[in-house]
Order: structure tokens, then C-alpha cells, then sequence
């Protein structure tokens, strides 16, 4: 009883509070449910709430569930700034599969893995991972040639998620699957890739099906047994994984000396990383960060190369000048290096405003431990939920000069340096920023760089995408696009 009362008491102080952030008029039962259609506009309804509301607006989802709404950078600096937990609503969906790893764990368990994870980021060891994703990219780009011959345009996503899948198990796990070319490939000859791919899309449908947000009701559900077993096979993949590269690294406890034989891979870092009391990590903390490795790193990287590569080919004039620089840096050669990254600054650019146009991930959220005040004085108290539209910052129009229109030149040193630090956040900011953002970068463009070297890109005025947020930013419809093979351009 006294737990439920503490309860009641914080909703009634977290709804006082909000009462000093406005927000669209609401329906009783449903509140702002039913304002989104999930017909591809909702994304630019919350923005278009953002400019009668500015800094962060309510927003209810039924009677009980209320979250905070930011979408100003000056606010988004003060709970990026923070180590909050992320929300115990959306992110619990992923929890049976990916753990308690970095993305959702907290506290000293947080703090202690990332301390210990994050040498497996630095550039020596994203260095050889390089040539691993141009491997990856070419296999892709090889698969292209039959739709350069066509007139019809193809969906991009389906192709370039399975190009990162290939790239994260080489580089997780050193293991070649042949993911993208052994037939059948995307349906089950790899019972793990496929597993993951259900795992996502099994997610999905349970955070945009309201019944499946209750538990019982999930696990009852046919999608719940398919949920379960995809878990079963991708815990399984991973245990026997580390299993095997245990007993092969007992007499090579020194990353030096493995490296001396072959690169590094993700799976090595954790399996050697130790604390200050030369504690390791246990095999379920493992199993969780590698999970989490997967899931972040294939689904995220996948949306942002195929919304980059969608930006391009509607922006054929920006387009060119990055295929004239690519070709430069190149020389000749048909995949980059790592001495080619640095080479490239207008694809950078433009790669950069596709991922403020089309933030992978575009919200996440946070639930407070202790009560939070912003630079204006308004103040939310402990346990109030607190999301960021990274979508809505990106496209904020006291932000950003003619938001909507694609203009890299944002991204040139001299107009960053105008920007608030926090205007732009497609890989979060603060202390739980995105670990792997430079090993994103890097395969975003390797990916971009070598595509546009091969083909000429255009879009397909009757298949415009639907955008609509998911796990990561996705569309209804697909991200279609006509290509052409660059040396038979007139």
C-alpha cells in the first residue's frame, strides 16, 4: 500500500509540473495518441507542435503516460549532461534479447562497462575494420549490377542492412557468413543472422502494437513464441561464440600478442578487458555487450547509409561534387582505405545533413532519478520521463536557417562554430553518447564513398519514402532509388 501511495503522490507532483509545459490540446482517454496516423507525417506533426511550443511540450500517451517533449538544443544540454537511465517504457522491449548492456544498464554497472569497452572503440582497433566494410560494400555494390542494367528502381534498406550485418560479424566476431551472396541468405541459411533480423523487426511490432506492451499478452502471442525462439538461437549463436574464442585465447591473455597473429575483433576486447582489480567482465555481460553491438550497430548504420544514399539521389548536383572528390581520393582504386576517410570532407558533409534530415535514431528517452531543473527555471521532478526529439532539434526552425532543405555547407567549420554543441545529436551527446559513433562514421563512408564511385543515383518521384520512427528512422514504404553504372553517363 505505502508503495502505490508514493506512486500516486510523484504522478501527482509529475503532473503539476507539467502544467508549466503546454502542450497540443489532448484527449481525455487516449491523449495524443490518436494524433499520429502512422502514415508517414507524424514526424513532422511533433515539429509542427515544436514551433507553437518552443523548448519542450507534454505529450500523453493514454491517461496515465506522460513524457516530456525537447526539442531545443538549451534544453537538451541539461539531460544529455546527466548519466539518467534511459526510460523503463520502450526500452524494456529490447531487454530479453540484448541484455543489460551499455545502452540500457545503469548506475556503476553503466559506468565501470563503459570504461571498459571503450578501448575496444579506439582507431587502432577501427583501423583494420576498414577494409573489412569496403569488402562488405563491394559484395553489395557487386549485387547492384542487375538493377544498373534496369529502368525500375529497387529497395535500399533490405540490401544495405544485410551489408552491415556482414560487416559487424567480421568485425565482432571475425566470422565470414557469406550473408550476401549464399542463396537464400536473407531467409535462413544462417540461422543467427536471421535471428537478428527478426529480433528487430519482432520489436518493432511490439512497440507500435499497444496490446503486446503487456507482458502476458505478448507472451501469449504468436509474435511473443517467435520473439522467444529468435532469442534462444541468438543467445545461443553468441554463448558458443565466446565459449570457443575462450578456450583459443587461454594461453593469450595479452591483446598484444594476439594482435601480433591477426586484428583484433570486438569480441577479443571484452574477453581481455580488465579493471583496475584486474576484474573481467562475466559471460552474461559479454553475451549482453555483443548482443547490444549487433543490434546497434547493423539496424542504426543501415538507416543512415540508406537515407544518405536516398539525400543523393535527390541531390544530384551535391551528389557529383562528392563522386568528383571520391574519385579523387581514390586514385584509381575501387575501395577506400583508412588514409582515404580523411580525404572526403564534402561526402562528410553531406552525410552529415542526411543524418540531420534523418537521425537514425530519431528520439530516445530518459527516466529521472532526482528532480531536474533547465536554464529557463522550470523544474521536473524524480521519476518524470524526459524524451529528446532529435528529429524535432534537427529540424528546429530557431535552430536551423530553411531546416527542411538539404545544405551541407551547415556542416563547414566556420558555420558549426555558430551552432550550439547540442543542435546537432545523431549520436546523442554527454557522457552516454553513442560509444561506437566513429566506427558509424567510418562505415557510412566507405559505404557512400565506394557507391558513388560505381553509380550515378536517382530517385523515383512515384515511390517517395514514408518516414516513420521504429527502433531506428525507417519508412512505410521502402527507400527506393533508380541507379546507373557512373562510366555510361553521357
Amino acid at each position: 500500500m505505502q508503495q502505490s501511495g508514493i506512486k500516486v503522490v510523484r504522478r501527482n507532483e509529475w503532473i503539476r509540473a507539467l502544467e508549466t509545459f503546454p502542450g497540443p490540446p489532448k484527449h481525455w482517454l487516449f491523449g495524443h495518441v490518436r494524433e499520429f496516423k502512422q502514415d508517414g507525417n507524424d514526424m513532422y506533426k511533433v515539429v509542427k507542435w515544436g514551433e507553437s511550443y518552443p523548448l519542450a511540450f507534454q505529450m500523453w500517451f493514454g491517461p496515465f503516460v506522460s513524457i516530456l517533449n525537447i526539442h531545443h538544443p538549451d534544453y537538451v544540454k541539461t539531460i544529455l549532461a546527466s548519466t539518467e537511465p534511459k526510460d523503463d517504457l520502450s526500452y524494456r522491449f529490447l531487454i530479453p534479447w540484448i541484455g543489460d548492456g551499455l545502452l540500457v544498464s545503469e548506475g556503476q554497472k553503466w559506468f565501470r562497462h563503459r570504461r571498459l569497452l571503450t578501448p575496444g572503440f579506439h582507431y587502432d582497433v577501427l583501423k583494420p575494420y576498414v577494409k573489412m566494410m569496403a569488402d562488405s560494400a563491394k559484395t553489395m555494390l557487386d549485387k547492384w549490377e542487375t538493377h544498373s542494367k534496369s529502368n525500375e528502381s529497387f529497395e535500399l534498406f533490405e540490401h544495405v542492412s544485410l551489408m552491415t550485418l556482414d560487416s559487424i560479424m567480421k568485425c565482432a566476431f571475425s566470422s565470414n557468413t557469406n550473408c550476401q551472396t549464399v542463396r537464400g541468405g536473407e531467409s535462413g541459411t544462417n540461422s543467427y543472422i536471421k535471428a537478428v533480423y527478426e529480433l528487430s523487426d519482432l520489436v518493432n511490432v511490439r512497440f507500435r502494437t499497444f496490446p503486446y506492451h503487456s507482458e502476458w499478452i505478448f507472451q501469449l502471442s504468436p509474435h511473443g513464441y517467435k520473439y522467444r525462439k529468435a532469442c534462444n538461437v541468438a543467445h545461443s549463436h553468441t554463448e558458443e561464440i565466446i565459449r570457443k574464442r575462450k578456450e583459443a585465447l587461454k594461453d593469450e591473455k595479452e591483446l598484444g600478442r594476439i594482435q601480433s597473429k591477426r586484428n583484433l575483433d570486438f569480441l577479443d576486447i571484452l574477453l581481455c578487458a580488465r579493471d583496475e582489480d584486474q576484474q573481467g567482465l562475466s559471460d552474461e555481460a559479454i553475451r549482453a555487450e555483443v548482443d547490444t553491438f549487433m543490434f546497434e550497430g547493423h539496424d542504426t548504420t543501415a538507416s543512415g547509409i540508406s537515407w544518405t544514399l536516398y539525400s543523393l539521389a535527390c541531390n544530384p548536383e551535391h551528389q557529383q561534387i562528392c563522386r568528383d572528390e571520391v574519385i579523387s581520393a581514390l586514385e584509381g582504386r575501387d575501395t577506400m582505405e583508412w588514409e582515404d576517410l580523411s580525404k572526403i570532407p564534402y561526402t562528410t558533409m553531406c552525410i552529415k545533413e542526411s543524418l540531420r534530415l534523418y537521425p537514425p535514431v530519431p528520439g530516445m528517452s530518459r527516466k529521472i532519478t532526482k528532480p531536474m531543473t533547465f536554464f529557463d527555471g522550470r523544474t521536473v521532478p524524480e521519476g518524470c520521463l524526459v524524451g529528446t526529439s532529435i528529429f524535432g532539434i534537427h529540424r528546429n526552425a530557431t535552430v536551423w536557417e530553411n531546416p527542411n532543405a538539404f545544405d551541407p555547407l551547415r556542416f563547414l567549420p566556420k558555420n558549426s562554430a555558430k551552432r550550439s554543441p547540442h543542435a546537432f545529436v545523431p549520436f546523442s551527446a554527454g557522457p552516454r553518447n553513442c560509444i561506437g559513433q566513429n566506427f558509424a562514421m567510418n562505415e557510412m563512408k566507405v559505404v557512400v564513398a565506394q557507391t558513388l564511385k560505381r553509380y550515378q543515383l536517382t530517385e523515383d518521384p512515384m515511390k517517395k519514402p514514408k518516414m516513420i520512427p521504429r527502433l531506428v528512422l525507417r519508412s512505410l514504404n521502402g527507400i527506393h532509388v533508380k541507379i546507373k553504372p557512373v562510366d555510361l553517363e553521357p
